[in-house]
């Protein structure tokens, strides 16, 4: 295993200091039985490779992969000689499906859209990107390094409004550094995140291979949380107890979630549970844990197949897993995307789809869980009208083709835990609607709160005629959700 990450000369790649081919520790000791065993259908795998760099990229690797409403987006590790300075870079690329081929925003060859800053802790090199989008912003969370000394990782944020120009946060300092608490032959320091964006608290699990409970070549996936995207206030990292207050993010590394590099993470709604996927020696493993990182009844499961390098979850724009579109209460697509060959550079290429869908689950079972499963899904209300579930509330539609317009699916039959949730707000046909300078369009609902909606076109739609009101009178209204399609991935 080489013992540093960053690149010297125009091709060496930077996960040869975090140990591509070596990150196999979390599938040769088997984690803590379940008492539960996922069943598993649909499975794919191979086929033609799915995203690649340009001319003169050697290398591709470290995908993070958004389900972002009709098509998919993905960000990932390579090298172009015209983005300096050299070093790895931040790719992007763009499909109508998972199946790809991603292209560059218009077409074209996929686009660097992060490089090296030049005298900052980031100068040569940035790669294994994570992305999720929270309220209209995209955070890129980022391996970055200044060149090629010793424990030279560390990770960084940056931030968009597209997912394609990112301005850096913390004034371009990393958000997280090596902990320094043990020196090993491998002397990487702290990279490959991964962010979870759940219940208002941003999930970074990632790398350090200073830390004291690492493996003895440095593998260990740590995790530290705050509501603070930028982890600079109110940090907590997880321990043998569970999450407790820190000081900052090189608080000591007590607890290792699996003994390995370069793994992910997403939040699956359907079985309440976070999935940690890592590569075991026939493909990826994902590892079930509880909210606070504890075992569950679940067993692991396992998508095989060729790779070299770690996997990029397919993920909706919060990490949370996609939900299918065609069984959202039965069936979790799960998918993956990683590199399967080593390439003319001796570094991890490749880039292919692996997946399968978790069968058989009852991921509707209880009123909590079905509603967060269910966000953004319209069905048949029992009063021949349409009930949506908006931010774990159930709203009551009269017109189908309103509900056709805020919803990410619609079901034609009814799942019936719904019964069970009271309807919290009903859009009746005409109702008031209002819009305010700076603020938007909403509607007045019975019940006495303004919902925001995406644009007047929906209130034209409900037949509501729109009252122009001031901004003093708009924010004078006690607020409900807004009322728009969710961020959320929904897949078949």
């Amino acid at each position: 295993m080489a013992g540093l990450a960053g690149c010297t000369g125009s091709t060496r790649t930077q996960a040869e200091g975090a140990g591509h081919d070596a990150g196999v520790g979390g599938g040769t000791t088997p984690p803590r039985p379940g008492e539960i065993v996922l069943a598993t259908g649909d499975a794919r795998g191979g086929g033609p490779v799915v995203a690649q760099g340009g001319p003169g990229a050697p290398y591709n690797y470290g995908p993070t992969v958004m389900v972002d409403g009709d098509h998919a987006r993905m960000w990932w590790c390579s090298q172009y000689p015209t983005a300096l300075p050299p070093g790895d870079d931040i790719l992007y690329g763009e499909a109508p499906s998972l199946g790809g081929p991603f292209t560059g925003p218009g077409g074209s060859a996929p686009v660097a859209v992060l490089s090296g800053d030049p005298g900052h802790f980031d100068g040569a090199h940035t790669c294994d990107p994570s992305v999720i989008r929270v309220d209209g912003t995209y955070y890129l969370y980022y391996t970055g390094a200044a060149g090629d000394h010793a424990l030279g990782n560390a990770i960084g944020l940056a931030t968009s409004t597209d997912g394609v120009t990112w301005t850096r946060a913390n004034e371009g300092n990393p958000i997280v550094s090596p902990a320094d608490e043990v020196r090993r032959e491998n002397l990487y320091g702290a990279g490959q995140p991964a962010v979870v964006f759940l219940d208002g608290w941003f999930y970074l699990m990632f790398t350090d291979t200073t830390g004291r409970s690492a493996g003895w070549n440095g593998a260990g996936q740590f995790v530290l949380r705050a509501r603070d995207p930028v982890f600079s206030k109110g940090v907590e990292a997880l321990g043998d107890n569970g999450f407790s207050p820190v000081g900052g993010t090189s608080a000591k590394r007590g607890r290792s979630v699996v003994d390995a590099f370069s793994a992910d993470l997403m939040w699956v709604d359907a079985l309440d549970v976070f999935a940690v996927a890592h590569e075991s020696g026939d493909g990826t493993l994902l590892t079930f844990v509880t909210r606070d990182f504890g075992p569950t009844p679940y067993r692991p499961v396992l998508i095989p197949g060729d790779w070299r390098e770690g996997p990029g979850l397919v993920r909706g724009p919060a990490g949370h897993a996609p939900v299918s579109g065609a069984d959202p209460c039965g069936r979790i697509p799960v998918d993956v995307v990683r590199a399967t060959v080593t390439g003319e550079a001796n570094a991890p290429t490749g880039l292919r789809r692996f997946g399968a869908d978790i069968t058989g689950v009852s991921g509707c079972a209880g009123q909590v869980r079905a509603l967060a499963v269910l966000d953004g899904f319209a069905m048949p209300s029992p009063e021949r009208t349409m009930d949506l579930v908006v931010a774990n509330r159930v709203i009551r539609i009269d017109r189908r083709s309103v509900a056709e317009k805020l919803a990410a699916r619609v079901l034609d039959r009814r799942i019936d835990v719904l019964d069970q949730t009271p309807v919290a707000a009903h859009v009746s046909s005409g109702a008031r609607a209002v819009q305010a300078t700076g603020y938007g369009t909403g509607l007045i609902l019975d019940d006495g709160k303004l919902w925001p909606i995406a644009s007047p076109d929906i209130a034209a739609l409900n037949g509501s005629a729109v009252t122009t009101i001031t901004p003093a009178q708009w924010l004078n209204y006690p607020m409900g959700p807004t009322l728009a399609v969710p961020a959320r991935g929904v897949v078949g």
